[in-house]
């Protein structure tokens, strides 16, 4: 590895540890051209440079984001795929489903929401809208927070929507000033949440999942990591629905193709993707009898049980599949374990670290050894030693605990021997230099005495004058104090004026910032809509569920952000906190901080 190759690997662990962005396992070659493309609009020629800047220039991350994760996405994009798979997907899994079963989708990678809002529209055909509101949940995630926020305000321009097929388009979107909102009806069907593909763990019980042109970007050995966890996301029998760009010749254990040309999978049963069966000949020489199958089975299974090493089986998708009874001995995994995650047993880390070394065995495909493993008062040699049948992806990971405790304390014994008989010779040796360097010593001795002399005179010379620095220092910190005492009284006296006014006001307060957060909700306003204001300060205005219809707020906050002087007024329908049905005027002002909307106020009155 090169010194630019050194420090581009830095730059993606600063990412990871600074952001939590880890783009470790994105292919190099695109990954480092798209960051060059990043470099030169700064004129930065070098990756340690670039990492000083980050460093110094935070919103540079959102523009390296955006230059990394390249959002291609639109409606019913690829429309023949889409079409596909309404007919041989979605409709059978409408009509196998009963009335009132859930419909669980997920959309990973799913950038500004269009997939996601495509599958809700699909699902709204093939299901009825009702059923849609009902009984499915999709859930779409992506690693980008901004594409998420923008996913989640469902508002879309006209030459987005133009992908959309006419009629469609009038049955589920609603006309916004100059753009066009997914039903706010429907939209809750659709969940929207950061999720990276890469690290964190894949949502459960799928029947469809989508993740269009979003693998290959990625390594063969993370798209194998990302495939596995997709396998166990899907419900037996579900579906992977990737992009055009995209196949799965290498990982044929799990998912069957049910339309090549479209890339729509069928997910295989746990037992067929990572199970493992001898060859035909041998298992007709096995079977004597009806019983034959079975009698290997348990012949294997008592071979494994009895083996006085302790062995366990993991399987590729981190599932303990066998252990026998050293192991139960050692470390307590016992035939109950079989069918739980790895990671969740203590041997998994303790006594050492074992996860990090199965994923080198099965990415590297070559048997891992620790040796001098300390486990209590005995010593473990392990070995971790892919199983797989010929160049097909591994079933999974054998680990094997060999007890080396009276090798360890033979060798240790023998070590020792060494040492005294080493030491022993190095003393005789040392005695005689001892006495001969007694004598320079003691010359030497005088010369430093003088030397040291002169250095604690420099010294006291320095904390005299450190002294004075600091004497300098404690009164400008005193000053600082005092000064930040007395801004902190003002800012506690202006707060506690500014909740006096809030409080004591008849009409209902709302004060939101640009992003639409609650910043404030007075007591009148508790008294409206029975939302108490620790539960309305800090979240999105448009989110709340009260009598108040907020979404129709939207175009009079708007104009009040857009810097309109004039308050915004209009009157609707609602209904208070007791249930009764009132008319309500609301009245929205900016909130100015030096001549800038910083926000918007909103005056609610019966």
């Amino acid at each position: 590895m090169d010194q630019a190759d050194r420090q581009f690997e830095e730059l993606l662990i600063h990412l990871k540890e600074a952001r939590g962005f880890d783009f470790t396992g994105y292919k190099r070659s695109s990954l480092m051209r798209r960051v060059r493309r990043r470099m030169a609009a700064l004129q930065i020629a070098d990756y340690g440079d670039y990492v000083d800047h980050l460093q110094v220039h935070p919103d540079e991350f959102t523009a390296l984001f955006n230059t990394i994760l390249i959002n291609v996405t639109s409606f019913f994009r690829d429309p023949g795929a889409w079409d596909s798979l309404r007919r041989s997907v979605l409709e059978p899994l409408a009509s196998a489903k009963a009335p009132d079963a859930p419909v669980r989708l997920w959309s990973a990678g799913c950038a500004s929401g269009e997939e996601a809002y495509t599958l809700a529209m699909l699902l709204g055909e093939v299901l009825g809208v009702d059923a849609l509101r009902q009984r499915v949940k999709i859930y779409a995630t992506d690693v980008d927070e901004e594409q998420l926020n923008d996913a989640r305000h469902a508002t879309y321009d006209a030459t987005t929507i133009a992908a959309v097929p006419p009629e469609l388009a009038t049955k589920y979107f609603e006309a916004a000033g100059q753009r066009y909102q997914f039903r706010p009806d429907l939209r809750r069907s659709v969940i929207f949440g950061r999720n990276d593909l890469v690290q964190d763990a894949p949502i459960s019980r799928i029947d469809v999942l989508t993740c269009r042109n979003t693998l290959m970007y990625f390594t063969p050995e993370t798209q194998a990591r990302i495939l596995a966890r997709f396998h166990f996301a899907l419900a037996d029998g579900g579906t992977l629905f990737l992009g055009r760009a995209e196949t799965l010749r290498h990982h044929s254990a799990r998912f069957l193709p049910t339309d090549g040309k479209h890339r729509i999978f069928r997910r295989l049963p746990r037992a067929v993707a990572g199970g493992y069966a001898p060859p035909e000949s041998t298992q007709h020489q096995l079977a004597r009898g009806t019983d034959g199958p079975v009698r290997v089975d348990r012949m294997r299974n008592a071979a494994m049980l009895a083996s006085p090493i302790a062995q366990i089986v993991v399987t590729s998708d981190g599932l303990v599949a066998l252990s026998n009874q050293q192991a139960e001995r050692l470390f307590g995994v016992s035939a109950r374990d079989v069918g739980r995650p790895f990671q969740d047993l203590d041997v998994s880390y303790r006594p050492v670290e074992l996860r990090t070394y199965i994923e080198k065995a099965l990415s590297e495909r070559r048997t891992v050894h620790l040796e001098d493993v300390r486990h209590h008062s005995t010593y473990l040699e392990v070995q971790i030693t892919p199983l797989q049948e010929g160049d097909a992806e591994p079933l999974g990971v054998a680990l094997v605990f060999q007890d080396v405790t009276a090798a360890r304390r033979l060798r240790d014994d023998l070590e020792t021997a060494n040492r005294e008989l080493e030491t022993a010779y190095e003393e005789l040796q040392s005695t005689n230099e001892e006495l001969e360097t007694t004598n320079e010593e003691l010359q030497s001795t005088v010369e430093e005495l003088e030397t040291t002399n002169e250095e604690l005179q420099s010294t006291n010379e320095e904390l005299e004058t450190t002294n004075e620095e600091l004497q300098s220092t404690n009164d400008e910190l005193q000053n600082s104090n005092e000064r930040l005492r007395r801004s902190t009284a003002e800012l506690d006296g202006a707060n506690a004026f500014l909740d006096a006014i809030l409080t004591h006001l008849r009409a209902g307060i709302v004060v939101v910032d640009q992003s639409l957060q609650i910043r404030a909700w007075n007591r009148q306003a508790e008294n409206l809509w029975g939302l108490r204001a620790n539960e309305a300060v800090g979240e999105h205005l448009l989110n709340l569920d009260i009598g108040l219809p907020v979404d129709r707020l939207r175009p009079l906050i708007r104009q009040a952000l857009g810097g309109e002087p004039e308050p915004g007024e209009m009157r609707l329908d609602a209904v208070n906190r007791r249930g009764r049905a009132i008319t309500v005027r609301v009245a929205c002002s900016p909130m100015l901080d030096e001549g800038v909307p910083v926000g918007a106020i909103l005056v609610m009155e019966e």
